[in-house]
């Protein structure tokens, strides 16, 4: 008897993986995909950071440069996102091998001209990484009825930080040069990469426009995708100013990105010789993860701009708890309240922008991640010259650690404003 069309369809129904297998498999390679993106491409600069001073291979003044250009190049990639109107998953594998190429080209090359464009090409390949792989996999978990595992994309970040912190330190442990740990950053890439090549098969160009373009601003800013296009409109059409969020977000640019830069070289003038220095920023990144859950899942009707203020002090108190406590303890716990608010701060921004523009955020979105993404790039042009006056990190980080408090006030201000102005 001939087969049907029925029959037919349940042969290839039972070939092809359940929709809860397939959206984990969606959300993991995201992860991976984010991890690549972030933890190697973008981040694993600060923990090889000590080994290169260590070689003499740089100085704080050029290792300054090399993160800002990197931040620069994230920044401008992101928003270049917008005008992008390829396949999502081509830019997906295009992105993700052209990171695993420059991560590569770090341990090859010992030129401050050439790591200059390698760094910002890795940032801006980071970027692209990041915005389409959570826009289209945000889209895919969607479609398959499962979006809470977005969730899990956002461990990526985290993820990454985490390994490579730890494949610095593994590097150094067997007294190998710097050019070894991102050759060993570069290898794990290549290898993450061939997981989930697979994963990112040709798709169908997206008739509105680039996967991901509308999280594309968000992405800039913190490095991190977010949950917040499902958040409602709280208030919109109330009139309030964007003045505030737009100014105040930039603070939190500026303020976290000396720490994230440079806090394994910080922790290693302050703990000369102990084993522990290399491990701090590890637990920073681990912390990113259970902090992006619980933050992701705050109420909604909470005030953001409160949410926010809490995440600026948790910062803020991590950014500079190693001036007053330089031990392991200290570091341990900065590491920690740095790492928490981490992607939760990105996530209330973007919740405030619909607030005040509701399905017309995107503009704002883009100009409260240029405010971010500026302060990002001044952070560490800021605290090179402040380390070269005093010989130490203390006064940046108290400028750092000031800017994220002041922040914090002013999220404040703003919100008794707003009630004075309720009816």
């Amino acid at each position: 008897m001939p087969a049907t069309v029925a029959d037919t369809d349940r042969t290839v129904s039972s070939h092809l993986p359940s929709p809860e297998r397939a959206a984990w498999r969606i959300a993991l390679s995201c992860m991976l995909a984010l991890a690549i993106a972030m933890g190697i491409g973008r981040f694993a600069f600060t923990p090889m950071l000590p080994l290169m001073l260590h070689e003499h291979l740089t100085d704080i003044q050029h290792g300054s440069w090399l993160a800002s250009l990197n931040y620069a190049g994230y920044f401008v990639g992101a928003l270049s996102c917008m005008w992008l109107h390829l396949t999502p998953t081509l830019i997906i594998r295009f992105a993700l091998a052209a990171t695993v190429a420059l991560t590569l080209a770090m341990g090859v090359w010992e030129s401050f001209a050439v790591w200059a464009v390698v760094r910002t090409l890795a940032g801006a390949m980071s970027a692209w990484a990041m915005v389409f792989s959570a826009g289209w996999g945000f889209r895919k978990l969607a479609e398959l009825r499962m979006p809470s595992l977005g969730g899990v994309m956002f461990a990526g970040p985290g993820a990454g930080i985490v390994v490579t912190g730890l494949l610095a330190s593994l590097n150094e442990s067997l007294a190998w040069p710097a050019r070894g740990g991102w050759l060993l950053c570069g290898a794990l890439a290549l290898a993450l990469l061939a997981l989930i090549w697979r994963t990112f098969i040709s798709d169908a160009r997206d008739a509105h426009g680039p996967a991901g373009a509308a999280s594309a601003a968000s992405a800039a800013g913190a490095g991190k995708p977010t949950s917040a296009p499902a958040a409602p409109v709280i208030n919109h059409g109330s009139g309030e100013s964007v003045i505030p969020v737009t100014i105040l977000y930039g603070f939190a640019g500026f303020g976290y990105i000396i720490t994230a830069t440079f806090l394994p070289v910080i922790a290693r003038q302050a703990l000369p010789g102990s084993p522990w220095p290399d491990l701090f920023f590890p637990l920073l990144g681990l912390m990113v993860i259970p902090g992006a859950i619980i933050g992701a899942r705050a109420p909604l009707a909470w005030d953001n701009r409160l949410l926010l203020a809490v995440c600026y002090i948790m910062q803020g108190l991590g950014v500079g708890i190693g001036i007053v406590m330089p031990n392991v303890a200290g570091f341990a716990l900065g590491s920690v309240l740095v790492g928490l608010p981490f992607t939760a701060i990105t996530v209330y921004a973007v919740r405030e922008c619909r607030r005040l523009r509701g399905d017309n955020a995107n503009g704002l979105i883009g100009l409260v991640t240029a405010s971010y993404g500026i302060g990002q790039i001044v952070g560490p042009l800021v605290a090179a010259p402040l380390v070269a006056v005093t010989g130490g990190f203390t006064t940046a980080l108290l400028c750092a650690s000031g800017v994220l408090v002041l922040g914090a006030a002013g999220f404040v201000c703003d919100w008794r404003r707003s009630l004075e102005r309720a009816p």
